[in-house]
């Protein structure tokens, strides 16, 4: 279950080639890998902090609950944090099952989780100066589903 939080560039495809050889006993893997989109206005980079230590925490805290919930194989979460530009990989999710159903409903749960609840803040850069991103309430609505 490695969670990994780093400032470095990942290779999203090493990364999942990696994963599924290491698995043992998966029917299933299913990755997300999340970009920096751009914004209007033209968004020069996005600026991404966190606490080191309170955020793997919470995110280890995250997938153990993907584990409890679903008969999981493995998991692995890897976020980014400092300067990104559009178009940069920010983080992926992979997660491993016996069968599809429990490795796509985990990687969405994480997925939901990892938007709303682990701690991260995102700062927008543009031409016309910089903005914190507000957390959104269509992402907090959406754990209502796992509830």
């Amino acid at each position: 279950m490695p969670v990994r939080v780093q400032d470095a560039v990942f290779d999203a495809g090493a990364e999942l080639n990696a994963f599924t050889g290491a698995v043992a006993g998966a029917g299933a893997v299913v990755s997300f890998t999340g970009i920096v989109r751009d914004v209007d206005g033209g968004l020069r980079d996005m600026l991404i902090e966190h606490y080191p230590g309170m955020t793997e925490k919470a995110i280890t805290g995250i997938v153990a609950e993907a584990r409890v919930r679903w008969d999981l194989a493995d998991a692995l979460v890897i976020h980014r944090f400092g300067q990104l530009a559009p178009g940069a990989a920010i983080m992926m999710v992979a997660t491993a099952a016996p069968h599809r159903a429990a490795a796509f409903a985990a990687a969405d749960f994480l997925m939901d989780y990892l938007k709303s609840r682990a701690p991260f803040w995102k700062k927008e850069v543009t031409a016309e100066g910089a903005d914190w991103v507000a957390a959104k309430a269509a992402d907090e609505d959406a754990l209502d589903r796992w509830s």
